[in-house]
Formats: structure tokens, C-alpha cells, sequence
């Protein structure tokens, strides 16, 4: 998931095509629903993003009791209504009131610690936990923002890759090859320094051992002559996520694809792609969709459609993670330029799960 930011946004008001009281205020490439004459174009407002969790007073001052998700019905999802996609809040919170909201957006203030505003957490069910140790050595996955709330990450017609976007749950391996330790995590449990202890129970790990990914971290190791050599890849198939791509994880057919590679090469840590640094089927590999020039429609194209990892098109996709074709950073993430843009169908669909 991206990082949970409630920032002051201008605003570019729409109209709604299929209702008279409503309207779209946009913020970056997202669209919220609004009541009409809320807001007028280069309004400023705050945006709430999909996943945040509010609390009950804000809850109520929005007039929205009852109507958003979860067990708690606090947490903001996308919406269909009247036909439009709903992603996020656009409000005018009490509680600032006196905040200058055009210096606010100019500077890019977060407002979520002042308006009592979490980000969700996913369940995590009993066999993507276990028995976790410190790794403070393990190399992390740094969390991807979304295309549409960031739309100039990429310059138009800039080089780029886009890989198919999976939905299971993420696996986090470190080869450390002067001991020849293999640290295995999920990301939720990576970011906070924690690796989980071997067992044949845990769902990454069976992954991992089931594609003898150790193996593989090793041959590549010694090809670049890598200190460490981290693989990210995603862990899907029935038992993990409501979409499975024809894989069983409660059995020995548990589906994993390679979507990132870093290695530790003369004390720098570089992304790698997995296409370029991997022997042909060493490692099952994410579907790679597209290369050529980035241009929005053709991202945005790719991120909807039927998924292509089993090669029966079983289910819709989730969408598409883009990413610079050479490696480089983005002033606007500030970070690598990667980012994720995600099918509307699979935002509204029916009996999702969102397990970490």
C-alpha cells in the first residue's frame, strides 16, 4: 500500500453525468463525488485517500455514519455512485478552520495526525504470521504511491516497463553471502525490521522454498558479486486473496512471481530488474505488459482487462505497477520512480479481501 498522506488539494470540479445534485472534484488523476455547489474549480479543499480510518466525530461531521467500510464502518473505499467512481474524501474538517488551506497545499502539510486519521491495517491471517527476529540488515520494500495521486512522476513519452500488479501478499527475501543467512519476510513485517523464523507452516516460506529461491538469490550473488541480494516477489493463490490466478496456496501449488530484484554491490544497495539480471525461467517472473514511451492512456489501459499470470484470463486484473525503464529517482515521490495504477473494477469489487 502507498503512505497515508490528508493533505490541503486545489481542486477541479466536474460535473456529474448522471446526476443533478452531484458533482466530481478531482485531485491529481483521483475523483471524489461531492454535492453540487460544494466547490467551484481552483477551490482548495482537504483530501482524505482511500484506506484511511477516522474517527467517529469526524465520521459524523461529514454526515457519513454508517456509510463507509469496514467492521467499524471508519474506513474510506472506493465507491460507485450514480454510475462514477468515488476514490477519497474531499471536505472542509471543523477543526481547521483557522489553517491558511493555500499555504497548507503549497507546503504539503499532512493533516492526518491532527484529525485523529490512521491508516488501515490489514487482518493478517494465521499462516502469513509466525515467529518473527530482528533483521535490521534485511533490505525492506518500500511502499508504492499510486500513479493517480502522483500523475507527474513520469515525464510524457519517458522510457518505461509495465508489469502486471498481483494480488496475494508480499514476500521479502535477503541473501546475505558472507554467512550465507536467508531472511525471509512479508512487507508489513519487513518494514518494522522483522524477519520470520523458518517454518514449514508459514506461508512465505513455503514459497520460497517451493521456487528454491535461495538458490537462485545465490547463483545471481555471485554473477554481480553482491554482498546482499534482496528478491520481492508476490505470494497469490486460493487461500491467500480472493483472486488466486489458478494457484492453490494450501498446497504444494502456491504461486510466486518476481517483481523486484536489489543486490549490495560495493557497499550501494541498486534495483535491478529482474528481467535483465535472471537466467530465462530461473524464477517466475510478474507478466511484463509494455515498454515503449509512457503516456497515461496506455497505462491506464493496461491496468484494467482480465488477468494474464495463469494464461486463462480467470479473473480481472488488479491492475499495473509502472516504473522508469533506467532506474532513477523521482523528486515528486521521493523515491525510485515506480507507481501503481489499479483497475476501477477491482476497487469495486464484490467479497475483496485486502490480507497483508
Amino acid at each position: 500500500m502507498s503512505t497515508l498522506r490528508v493533505t490541503a488539494e486545489v481542486l477541479t470540479v466536474h460535473p456529474h453525468p448522471d446526476a443533478d445534485a452531484l458533482e466530481l472534484a478531482q485531485v491529481g488523476l483521483y475523483r471524489a463525488v461531492v454535492a453540487k455547489g460544494a466547490y467551484v474549480t481552483g477551490d482548495i479543499a482537504v483530501y482524505i485517500p482511500e484506506q484511511a480510518v477516522l474517527p467517529a466525530a469526524l465520521i459524523e461531521e461529514l454526515g457519513l455514519t454508517g456509510r463507509l467500510a469496514g467492521s467499524g464502518a471508519d474506513r474510506v473505499t472506493a465507491v460507485r455512485l450514480r454510475g462514477e467512481l468515488s476514490q477519497g474524501l474531499v471536505c472542509r474538517p471543523a477543526a481547521l478552520a483557522d489553517v491558511d488551506l493555500a499555504e497548507a497545499a503549497a507546503g504539503g502539510t499532512d493533516f492526518a495526525g491532527r484529525l485523529g486519521i490512521v491508516k488501515w491495517s490489514p487482518p493478517v491471517p494465521p499462516t502469513m504470521s509466525g515467529e518473527a527476529e530482528s533483521a535490521p540488515d534485511l533490505l525492506p520494500w518500500p511502499d508504492i504511491e499510486n500513479l493517480q495521486r502522483h500523475p507527474d512522476v513520469f515525464e510524457p513519452g519517458e522510457p518505461v516497463v509495465l508489469t502486471e500488479k498481483l494480488h496475494g501478499t508480499a514476500c521479502l527475501l535477503t541473501l546475505h553471502t558472507e554467512d550465507g543467512r536467508v531472511q525471509v519476510s512479508s512487507k508489513g513485517f519487513g518494514a518494522r525490521g522483522l524477519a520470520l523464523r523458518e517454518d514449514p507452516r508459514n506461508l512465505y516460506w513455503r514459497a520460497v522454498l517451493a521456487h528454491d529461491l535461495p538458490a537462485a538469490a545465490r547463483r545471481l550473488a555471485a554473477r554481480l558479486g553482491a554482498r546482499r541480494v534482496g528478491f520481492f516477489g508476490e505470494v497469490y493463490g486460493a487461500g491467500v486473496q480472493d483472486l488466486a490466478y489458478g494457484a492453490d496456496a494450501r498446497t504444494d501449488a502456491v504461486g510466486y512471481a518476481l517483481f523486484d530484484v536489489a543486490a549490495e554491490i560495493g557497499g550501494e544497495v541498486r534495483w535491478l530488474d529482474p528481467a535483465q539480471v535472471l537466467e530465462p525461467g530461473e524464477v517466475p517472473l510478474v507478466p511484463r505488459l509494455y515498454e515503449g514511451p509512457y503516456d497515461l492512456d496506455t497505462v491506464l489501459a493496461h491496468a484494467s482487462g482480465r488477468e494474464t499470470v495463469s494464461g486463462r484470463e480467470t479473473h480481472l486484473r488488479e491492475g499495473v505497477v509502472v516504473r522508469a525503464a533506467t532506474e532513477r529517482h523521482s523528486p515528486v515521490v521521493g523515491g525510485r520512480a515506480v507507481a501503481k495504477a489499479v483497475s476501477p473494477a477491482y476497487l469495486t469489487r464484490k467479497g475483496g479481501t485486502e490480507y497483508e
